[in-house]
């Protein structure tokens, strides 16, 4: 069974004919050729961590023929010192340029001429030191779109300075509601700064770019910054907290785990149910599925001074049974409940399953492009290439770019 779009499912899972020619389209090698909506579209991509390799694995799993421009290791060394393997890095070709040469700025300026995005993610001017900043690029290609990723941005105070994900979401207002009442507030993985508002919003500045291009002919600088990108994240909770809906301290509001219809619960065996019941009509189901529906003494939902009691009542009920058998109980009742699945098992959620939202890569169980295409259909994604054995000469790549 393969899902709308084309996109093969998990491990075990059959590609339609379609799935299988987009995904044929593609070379040995990696790079798109063929399938989804950026077919054609050429993308050079200086190689860099998380952020920027992540846009660039949108783009390519899009159908945009993404070049890695990777660093060339110290001699013997006998690889690339770059980040290799993983989905991040997969739909790929890639190259091996010395970009503090002139002759390797030389070989970039050519991929640069034939290309329609260049991504990079150095601190602000380091490119321009190097020889390749956007006023170089665009006078060999006015048509470039030059898309550069950071953390802090191009200008301002903490332009030049060093960060990682939790320093830019913290100074975004992002991390200070991240916690339970009355803790301090925790770090969410690297996901909010990142890869939310870092390389998505990469992506969907490239592409607005590039749609922008089709009307007057040039391109543009993309100026990337994480701290943007996850003060972006926090619009809802802004208009929240300019209705004053979002008063109380971290940890006591609505949905940040405050309330008990909007939490987690642990359950027998150690695992645990996502409870999502805000609405009056799913919070009486859910009432209905942990059998609590008749109980006369329960509190009222939305009086905050009974959210104790209620927490300390859906606490002892979850724990009665395990997560499967919560699964059971609420698998046909529209109560907004789910069980919580680790990264390794939520492929085999029947859900996902017949979605195909996640796919098999190189034998790695990885999610599927997303979102879907009924027209141009997104190609199977390809592995990372290796990077002891599939390094392209510039020569080679120009000779698919004429």
């Amino acid at each position: 069974m393969t899902p709308a779009g084309g996109v093969p499912g998990p491990a075990g899972v059959e590609p339609d004919a379609a799935g299988e020619l987009a995904g044929s389209a593609r070379g040995a090698q990696g790079g798109s050729t063929g399938g989804g909506p950026l077919a054609g579209v050429r993308v050079v991509e200086l190689a860099s961590l998380a952020p920027a390799p992540f846009g660039c694995m949108v783009l390519a799993d899009l159908g945009a023929d993404v070049v890695r421009v990777d660093r060339p290791g110290a001699p013997g060394a006998g690889r690339l010192a770059a980040p290799t393997g993983g989905p991040l890095q997969r739909g790929r070709r890639i190259t091996a340029l010395d970009l503090k040469s002139p002759a390797g700025v030389a070989d970039l300026l050519r991929l640069v001429e034939r290309a329609d995005v260049l991504v990079e993610a150095y601190r602000p001017g380091v490119a321009e030191r190097l020889g390749f900043g956007p006023e170089i690029c665009q006078a060999r290609n006015p048509r470039l779109v030059y898309a550069r990723m950071t953390g802090w941005g191009q200008d301002g105070p903490l332009a030049a300075r060093a960060g990682h994900d939790i320093d830019y979401i913290a100074v975004a207002g992002a991390l200070e509601p991240l916690g339970r009442a009355g803790e301090r507030p925790y770090a969410p993985m690297n996901l909010l700064g990142d890869f939310g508002g870092g390389g998505m919003l990469l992506a969907v500045g490239v592409l607005a770019a590039l749609l922008e291009r089709e009307r007057s002919g040039i391109g543009q600088v993309v100026d990337a910054a994480m701290v943007d990108g996850s003060a972006l994240l926090t619009s809802f909770l802004h208009g929240l907290l300019g209705t004053g809906l979002w008063a109380a301290p971290r940890g006591r509001n609505m949905f940040d785990g405050g309330a008990p219809f909007y939490d987690t619960y642990r359950t027998s065996d150690g695992g645990f149910m996502a409870v999502g019941a805000m609405e009056p009509a799913f919070y009486a189901v859910l009432l209905t599925g942990l059998d609590l529906a008749d109980d006369p003494d329960l509190p009222a939902q939305y009086d905050p001074s009974g959210w104790n009691e209620l927490r300390r009542r859906f606490t002892a009920r979850f724990a009665e049974r395990t997560r499967d058998e919560w699964t059971a109980v609420f698998a046909d009742l529209d109560a907004c409940v789910a069980p919580v699945l680790a990264p390794g098992e939520a492929h085999q959620h029947p859900h996902n399953a017949a979605r195909g939202t996640f796919v098999e890569v190189g034998g790695e169980i990885q999610p599927a492009p997303a979102p879907r295409f009924d027209r141009t259909p997104p190609a199977r994604p390809t592995p990372a290439p290796d990077p002891e054995q599939d390094v392209l000469s510039v020569e080679e790549i120009l000779v698919g770019w004429r």
